[in-house]
């Protein structure tokens, strides 16, 4: 399929290595343009040791006068990097690795996306068809490179795929069995420009499948809606707020496939109505792979979270703390502020201003009793706090200072909950770092 192909890797990182790795073992020609300098990058080192033109230090745009076959670009370089928008001028094709991923595949693949959730419904779908002894393999922004995973997959396994807006603009062929599609939100707009094109890109999860495969899509999201009527895919429902004639919804305080009962809310541990919806979008896509409903249970029973997504961190003198720092955007802190209801919160927030105001988020700040800022968006927090009636408002360098602060103000029987609203790259290079400094902060208090 690609020996002999001429194909430019634009970008490294984990994935742009790994489809470097593959092709040139698949038989490719294969050039790697990186833009850290080769002193500086022991992926394109690496590269190079094993026989791969490796071109660092910049994009030069007179790369594109040889004659490719297609790019492989890693899906945080935006299209209007000049090597990249060069290539789509000359009407190379553009892709990403999970379309490579997929094209070398023989198991058939579970795609997830959405503005939140992504992580936490990726990893419930594995973990129930894993209890269910269905072989699922987990690819994709959760973990392992999506074909790094496809090259040990077989036809008995199912690849579990958490796909972001950037990974789904490259595809062209890519066609998930089963496509999950949780929710859209203003999110990524310095990437796609406006809400519309961010959206399509997430749309483009169902823009191969057939009326072999299904769409489980959020029937409480109205775009997420209009999306999935352009799929001819058949269409699985899931409503946290509405009872369906079909799909899966909640009645009588338990979640319910059509007229069959899964399992009642009071079994299920993990909190918040945001992982309702997740919880659901689990469900469908799990059983339509396969698992029974005893796994589906067993799994909601005992699965408390992911790491950084609303997870119980510890409890310092009766004040719960929570790392909520994926919450990246507006959204995703409005839903971890509802998952306490009517508790007393301080609130901890703030990080790399994308260009939005927070007014969205004020109506959901009505127990917030504190706030406590850092990073670039702390004065337009601040604008918003004030706005809620919220007279504790502190500033500070960091996330590690905000902890001991966020504990002197407050009583036991609150809760502290990071869920930053913003991006992490201000301070920090992932929001996995802010999390763990969060936590060890957490953890000095004792």
């Amino acid at each position: 399929m690609y020996e002999g192909k001429r194909v430019l890797i634009i970008g490294l990182a984990k994935s742009g290595s790994a489809a470097a790795i593959l092709l040139h073992k698949l038989g490719a020609d294969v050039t790697v343009n990186d833009q850290k300098p080769l002193e500086e990058n022991e992926a394109a080192k690496q590269l190079e040791r094993l026989g791969i033109r490796v071109i660092c230090g910049g994009h030069p745009l007179d790369l594109l006068d040889e004659p490719f076959d297609f790019v492989v670009k890693n899906p945080g370089i935006p299209y209007k990097n000049p090597l990249v928008a060069k290539a789509v001028e000359k009407e190379l094709p553009v892709i990403t690795e999970v379309e490579l991923a997929y094209e070398i595949c023989e198991a058939p693949f579970i795609g997830i996306t959405g503005s939140n959730g992504k992580t936490t419904t990726t990893t419930l779908v594995y973990e129930m068809l894993k209890e269910a002894g269905r072989k699922p393999l987990i690819a994709g922004n959760i973990g392992t490179v999506a074909c790094e995973v496809a090259q040990t997959a077989n036809g008995d396994n199912w690849v579990v795929t958490e796909l972001s807006s950037f990974q789904l603009m490259g595809i062209q062929a890519f066609r998930p069995h089963i496509a999950v599609l949780l929710n859209i939100f203003d999110a990524h707009l310095d990437y796609h420009g406006t809400k519309e094109a961010y959206a399509q890109a997430k749309g483009n999860i169902f823009k191969n499948q057939t009326e072999s495969d299904y769409a489980i899509v959020n029937a409480d999201d109205e775009i997420v809606m209009q999306l999935a009527e352009k799929s001819r895919a058949n269409k699985i429902l899931f409503s946290a707020t509405k009872q369906l004639e079909s799909g899966i919804y909640v009645k009588n305080e338990a979640i319910y496939w059509d007229e069959e009962q899964i399992i009642a809310l009071s079994d299920i541990v993990l909190p918040g109505k945001h992982n309702l919806e997740n919880i659901l979008a689990a469900i469908a896509a799990a059983k339509l792979a396969g698992a029974d409903n005893e796994a589906i249970a067993r799994v909601l029973a005992t699965f408390t979270g992911v790491k950084h997504r609303l997870q119980y961190v510890d409890t310092v003198d009766g004040r719960k703390f929570f790392n909520d720092s994926k919450a990246t955007n507006i959204l995703a802190t409005q839903k971890a502020l509802s998952a306490f209801g009517g508790q007393s919160v301080i609130l901890l927030a703030g990080g790399l201003d994308r260009g939005n105001e927070f007014d969205d988020l004020i109506p959901y700040l009505k127990h917030v009793k504190a706030i406590v800022l850092f990073g670039q968006t702390a004065p337009k927090l601040e604008r918003a706090a004030k706005q809620a009636g919220i007279e504790t408002v502190y500033h500070v360098d960091n996330v590690e200072k905000a902890v001991p602060v966020a504990y002197e103000i407050s009583s036991p029987g609150d809760i502290i909950l990071l869920s930053p609203a913003c991006a992490s790259w201000d301070q920090y290079k992932t929001f996995e770092q802010r999390g763990d400094i969060f936590i060890s902060a957490v953890h000095k208090l004792k």
